[in-house]
């Protein structure tokens, strides 16, 4: 159990694909120890994927409070069923200082597995809705930068120079 480092944009890692979790094992309970530990280290954040901490498995935790307190581990995780679009706001632990405002399913039916390996189907509404759909577009190496208009991921790639510059070394 350890807070590991986040990947941050321009990071080529964060472009590649997850793989859905075969081994429900020892292993799988350290990965969901080490993002539950990250998202607590990180401070006020609702949800983190493996792929943010270079861990290509598809497995995704959330903690609607923004504690780490009462995380909830997705893995292998499906959308069955999706309804209600609307704009949501989004931020990203690897997109440090971005925000978006794109559009989203508010109600969505998920399929996903525990870390025992039993299935479960979850409805989820709002903020949790799009923080799963959020945290499911890593697996797919989709970043919130690639989310971003045109001028939006200019703007940002220039933005995040001038971050990396001025970070401790």
């Amino acid at each position: 159990m350890t807070a590991r480092t986040i990947l941050s944009f321009p990071d080529d890692r964060l472009s590649l694909a997850a793989q859905p979790v075969e081994a429900f094992d020892a292993s799988l309970a350290r990965l969901a120890d080490d993002l539950v530990d990250t998202l607590r280290a990180e401070g006020p954040a609702i949800g983190l994927s493996a792929p943010q901490i270079d861990d290509q498995r598809q497995v995704l935790i959330m903690d609607m409070t923004g504690t780490g307190e009462s995380p909830e581990v997705f893995v292998n995780p499906r959308i069955v069923s999706q309804a209600g679009f609307g704009l949501a706001e989004e931020r990203c632990l690897s997109v440090p200082e971005a925000v978006i405002y794109g559009w989203r399913a508010a109600q969505i039916r998920v399929e996903a597995f525990d870390l025992e390996g039993a299935k479960f189907e979850r409805e989820l509404n709002d903020m949790a809705a799009v923080c799963l759909q959020h945290e499911m577009d890593h697996f797919h190496g989709k970043i919130l930068v690639d989310r971003m208009s045109f001028v939006g991921r200019f703007l940002y790639r220039r933005k995040a120079r001038r971050l990396a510059a001025s970070a401790p070394a």
